[in-house]
């Protein structure tokens, strides 16, 4: 049974989702390095956040210092899929996150690109994203789009991912069970 469990697979993919400060980063990265000492391989970080400010450098700073060694990064705000593509064979790959690819590149976003791309995917991925959609309806109509965009974005990823993870308060919890190959 174990070994048909999904983590074992190498073209393994999860979703690691929560409100700001959850801890939904902090549990992508254990699953990741789960993974990569699973299947003896690199640690890969795609960082998708723009340093556009010091609060924002004080963010990338603080989850670079928590991972610690061992990662090579690869910064990629807005083709994500081929960030992807390109590093496929090399590692398990973090993607941390989905919510600022899709703010950097919303008009460009192809979810749909994205999502054939980590169906084809060899090697593990895990991908961190927020969840937007439990608060009071923006007043905007643009802020109100990129929310939906979001949403539908979360369920597509979701939906090809072997797991699904939600953080709240620091606590992991598994929305998604594992799939059930044998």
């Amino acid at each position: 049974m174990w070994k048909n469990h999904p983590m074992t697979q190498r073209n393994f993919i999860a979703l690691v989702t929560g409100g700001a400060r959850s801890g939904k980063s902090a549990q992508a990265e254990n699953l990741a390095r789960a993974q990569a000492k699973l299947h003896d391989l690199p640690l890969i970080y795609i960082a998708t956040a723009e340093p556009r400010d010091g609060e924002m450098e004080d963010r990338i700073r603080l989850h670079q210092d928590r991972r610690g060694a061992g990662w090579l990064t690869v910064e990629e705000a807005k083709d994500l899929a081929g960030a992807l593509r390109r590093t496929d064979g090399q590692g398990v790959r973090l993607v941390d996150c989905l919510t600022l690819w899709l703010a950097n590149a919303f008009e460009d976003a192809d979810v749909a690109d994205l999502c054939a791309t980590l169906s084809q995917q060899a090697d593990p991925v895990i991908l961190v994203t927020n969840e937007l959609g439990m608060g009071i309806v923006p007043a905007d109509a643009a802020t109100r789009r990129f929310r939906d965009l979001h949403g539908w974005m979360n369920q597509a990823v979701a939906g090809i991912a072997d797991e699904v993870w939600m953080a709240v308060c620091g606590l992991p919890l598994r929305l998604k069970p594992e799939r059930n190959d044998s």
